[in-house]
């Protein structure tokens, strides 16, 4: 990515699905969270991993919840005319949180704070709305990832060891992550 180059963020548009579901959301790592989980809790220890995990995402369902879609609010990033990243979020009033459902960044774009800048815009959109609290999931072996959401100032608050049985990522572990929203987001 030129650094002369202006990413313009904005919320997503019907003729942006095509771009977003191009962005390919794979990663490697050569470290990955072993989950060690007891009756008191549970603790996260580093493990390198040799030769590192490359890690591929299954496509999406295509008849996931269309309910759940249409209360879906999206961002995208936008580079010279072409979708370069995107986060999808949704407002659970009940408890007044902000769900973090998907965060994508092209590899192109990796490390040039388009993530975190997205993350903020979807974090105030919450705020807007109410949310208190922002919350995700993610697996213990997406160590890229955990690392972008702590720098963001995330947290762990939980896991679940069943979350993934029986999918494509049976024998990851889930971990939860939420961060507290202020005025700003």
């Amino acid at each position: 990515m030129s650094p002369e180059r202006h990413i313009v963020y904005r919320e997503a548009q019907p003729a942006d699905t095509e771009q977003i579901d191009a962005i390919d959301d794979s990663f490697t790592t050569d470290t990955v969270y072993e989950v060690v989980a007891g009756d008191e809790g549970f603790a996260l220890r580093p493990a390198v991993v040799d030769p590192p995990l490359v890690k591929v995402f299954p496509d999406d369902e295509e008849n996931e919840d269309d309910e759940a879609a249409d209360d879906m609010h999206v961002e995208v990033a936008v580079d010279d005319g072409t979708v370069c990243g995107f986060i999808a979020v949704g407002v659970e009033e009940w408890h007044r949180r902000l769900v973090i459902h998907q965060i994508a960044v092209a590899s192109t774009h990796r490390g040039h704070g388009v993530g975190a800048a997205l993350m903020q815009r979807a974090c105030a959109y919450g705020s807007r709305l109410g949310a208190r609290t922002a919350w995700l999931e993610t697996s213990n072996v997406n160590v890229p990832a955990i690392r972008a959401y702590r720098r963001m100032g995330f947290t762990f608050c939980g896991l679940d060891t069943t979350l993934y049985r029986g999918t494509p990522s049976e024998g990851e572990t889930a971990l939860f992550m939420s961060k507290t929203l202020g005025a700003d987001g």
